[in-house]
């Protein structure tokens, strides 16, 4: 009678052990489907797999989300794609670390495709009228022709975090504009940008036009044309994380300039690692455009806990491309470089032209044997086709 108790409560647990609630739950299949034309209310799109045609534009009042995860597929052959956010919208990417979002193009072909292109409402300082007067907007360069420039340093353009753009970088309309991995036209310092990776792009990796946003942990890796480039007065102040390789075909590190305006604004970046693979050529062929950091057009800054090194034939760590830049923002003290190791015996400075010397107050250039560089964390986000983006990162 006890064995025949004790097999019927064996049975019993055996028939009840495994609820409905406790089988493999089944994944439910990605989503899929076209992002196209003007986005005018809010969207977002799950985690899934798209692909992008033609420019889609983000119009003011929408805001576009995507959820981590996701893929964006561009595509050559349907002419100029792009993801365009006019000012007053917005575009909220959350990817994270292991499930980063990727934008890329079917033929994974540099300048392939026009990248991520934002707008804000912040100021710039896009030159100067005879009489001296700034001049506080300008048009874009990319082909859209869109003006920029606006009032509000603290507006928002919405998130980046964990976001990846590869191959852009496209000639588009008169075959001479050009789009970069990403784009900031006058976006101001209410917009977060963090963790993000412009991959084998034809034009710059990083481009700001103006505005008051910072970025933190960037990659720039493989782009044809500069790594980091701005213009127009783009005054971000907490800038950290900045990772450039250059590897194949590449300009300079980071070209800095802010349309021949002596000013008094200037953006500031910790922690920035610069290298230049072996055999790296410029996008022209030329032996010159190959420095790690050039000043010109009265560009200044601060910068510190910077590691360079790779930049070998006719290369220097800093150039300072002109007299005036010389004159007003390297003695006049508004370009600090600190704390700067500098690898492959690279010469730590240099002109532009044989008319002026570089000759750095003595606390505004520090050289160092001790500088870190950049620090990134690991993870999917900056893993592409198997390949780790950081593996080159400390040497």
């Amino acid at each position: 009678m006890k064995n025949l108790v004790f097999s019927l409560v064996f049975l019993s647990l055996a028939f009840t052990s495994c609820t409905p609630e406790e089988e493999d739950p089944i994944t439910p299949p990605l989503a899929t489907g076209e992002v196209t034309g003007d986005i005018t209310s809010n969207k977002t799109y799950v985690k899934g797999v798209y692909t992008i045609s033609g420019t889609v534009r983000v119009k003011s009042g929408a805001v576009l989300t995507f959820e981590a995860g996701s893929v964006i597929t561009a595509n050559v052959t349907n002419g100029a794609d792009a993801l365009l956010v006019e000012n007053g919208g917005k575009l909220n990417i959350f990817g994270t670390a292991a499930e980063p979002i990727v934008f890329t193009e079917i033929s994974k072909t540099p300048g392939s495709w026009g990248g991520i292109i934002m707008f804000g409402d912040a100021p710039i300082v896009a030159g100067k009228t005879a009489d001296g007067t700034p001049i506080t907007t300008a048009t874009s360069e990319d082909g859209t022709n869109i003006v920029y420039g606006g009032t509000n340093p603290t507006h928002s353009s919405g998130t980046l975090q964990y976001v990846r753009v590869e191959y852009a970088g496209k000639k588009i309309l008169d075959g001479n504009s050009e789009m970069n991995g990403f784009s900031f036209y006058a976006v101001g310092s209410g917009t977060i940008l963090e963790n993000l990776v412009s991959y084998k792009g034809a034009d710059d990796g990083f481009e700001f036009y103006g505005g008051t946003v910072s970025a933190k942990n960037l990659i720039s890796y493989g782009n044809y044309d500069d790594s980091f480039d701005w213009q127009d007065g783009w005054q971000g102040q907490n800038n950290t994380n900045w990772y450039a390789y250059q590897t194949g075909t590449g300009n300079f590190g980071m070209e800095i300039e802010a349309k021949s305006v002596n000013n008094a604004f200037f953006p500031k970046v910790t922690n920035i690692t610069l290298r230049r693979a072996a055999g790296t050529v410029t996008e022209a062929g030329n032996s010159s455009e190959v420095d790690a950091i050039q000043f010109k057009k009265q560009g200044n800054g601060e910068y510190s806990n910077i590691v360079i090194s790779g930049y070998t034939a006719n290369a220097v760590a800093v150039r300072i491309q002109d007299v005036d830049t010389n004159t007003n923002q390297v003695n006049g003290g508004k370009i600090k470089i600190q704390n700067i190791k500098i690898g492959d015996n690279t010469p730590q400075t240099g002109a532009g032209s044989s008319t002026f010397t570089v000759a750095f107050p003595t606390a505004n250039f520090t050289a160092s044997t001790t500088a870190t560089g950049a620090s990134l964390t690991p993870g999917a986000w900056a893993i592409v086709d198997g390949v780790n983006l950081l593996q080159n990162l400390i040497q």
